[in-house]
């Protein structure tokens, strides 16, 4: 692989995109990463659940800590890989995002996957096979960041070195228990700032373009003292959460941001973007990191009101999931040279996927009902990603023709 990718990098991304012939599936890094994350995502939810409620022969491995893990490095793992590849050569315009190199880094992933489900929980071999995927692409990510000589890329690599980092010591947990809690806070922390900065970017970046191309004239606020303030105080907040999870002080950071957060947003005009489910898609994702911080800061405060597992839900189902889904459905279009207009079935995914959210949510509000909401919200999450996938996975594994 590393003399792949030592060839790859002489050449433009242009280059080889341009000379590759490959299956349409390694044509470009983010296809393969976001058919696979969708596939997965319909998947592992349902078999989370199934097993909760009804055990069977994988009991011994999809836990609690299972469905968290494939969540956070697994699922999310695979979104951050396949949006990074087509990020990475407009900061570098190096990366090697086609042919043999995404192949190998896809089936890393897999591997991670299939030792992850087939493994008891604490197998030694099982862990080394997940925990390698991210460090290789984090070392990939930092080759061409070097090569480029510039500070453009420098965030996504600092982001994809601490989630490889969180990874490993959530497999350390059995040896040592506090890093499991630690590597969850880390990792949440890390996606969740990555959505804050790279999603405050280009929310309105994209509303902008969408309501210029309907001549309204009318723009979202343009990145200002609020928007650099705001980056500062999640920063911090997310610091404070992995050092002091459970502080007054860092309740109160995390309200902060979770309103901070909100300001920028209704700066956004979401609501003029009613027509374009690709569009409010992301401000409705945006909208649930506000609401995350905002729940986190209460739980930790008021404990005996607010459950946690809403809070985190709120920020891993609603704002994770909502803004992974929207952004790969509108990126598979793109450049897959297609309008970037999300029709009916984008709307459908996106609307069932904020309902399973909401029931996520709100199912610890409602004790009696728990085992029903939790098992709703589980199939609405996997209708959403089984219609990503049957919609846009052709557009992924095939060349458009004409």
């Amino acid at each position: 692989m590393g003399r792949s990718l030592a060839r790859e990098t002489k050449r433009t991304t242009a280059q080889i995109i341009r000379d590759y012939r490959g299956p349409a599936l390694f044509g470009f890094g983010f296809r393969v990463f976001f058919l696979l994350a969708g596939i997965f995502a319909a998947l592992a939810v349902p078999l989370w659940i199934g097993v909760l409620w009804w055990g069977g022969p994988l009991a011994g491995a999809v836990t609690r800590d299972w469905h968290v893990h494939e969540m956070l490095f697994g699922y999310t793992g695979a979104v951050v890989a396949g949006y990074m590849i087509i990020a990475g050569p407009n900061w570098t315009g190096r990366y090697p995002v086609a042919g043999a190199p995404v192949a190998a880094l896809a089936a890393l992933w897999l591997a991670g996957r299939a030792a992850m489900l087939l493994a008891e929980s604490g197998n030694g071999a099982a862990m080394a096979v997940d925990a390698a995927f991210l460090p290789v692409f984090a070392a990939a990510l930092w080759r061409e960041q070097i090569a480029a000589r510039n500070g453009k890329g420098l965030v996504p690599c600092l982001v994809v070195t601490a989630l490889a980092l969180a990874n490993i010591a959530f497999h350390l947990r059995f040896a040592w228990p506090e890093a499991g809690p630690a590597a969850e806070r880390l990792a949440l922390g890390m996606i969740a700032l990555l959505i804050a900065v790279m999603g405050g970017r280009l929310v309105p970046s994209f509303t902008r373009n969408w309501l210029a191309q309907r001549k309204t004239g009318r723009e979202p606020a343009p990145y200002d003292h609020l928007d650099r303030a705001m980056t500062g105080l999640t920063a911090g907040t997310m610091a404070a959460w992995l050092v002091f999870p459970e502080a007054p002080a860092t309740a109160l950071l995390l309200a902060a941001a979770g309103v901070g957060t909100a300001l920028r947003l209704a700066r956004w005009r979401g609501r003029e973007t009613w027509r374009e489910p690709l569009v409010w898609g992301l401000h409705l994702a945006y909208l649930w990191l506000a609401v995350g911080f905002v729940l986190l800061g209460a739980a930790i405060g008021f404990p005996q009101y607010v459950p946690a597992t809403s809070a985190i839900h709120a920020l891993t189902a609603g704002a994770i999931g909502g803004m992974t889904l929207a952004m790969m459905a509108r990126t598979t279009l793109s450049h897959t040279g297609r309008a970037r207009t999300g029709g009916r079935t984008a709307a459908a995914a996106l609307l069932l996927l904020h309902a399973a959210v909401l029931l996520r949510v709100g199912a610890p509000l409602a004790p009696d009902l728990y085992a029903d909401l939790l098992t709703l919200s589980a199939l609405l999450w996997s209708g959403a990603f089984l219609i990503f996938t049957g919609v846009y996975g052709p557009m992924l594994a095939t060349r458009r023709s004409g």
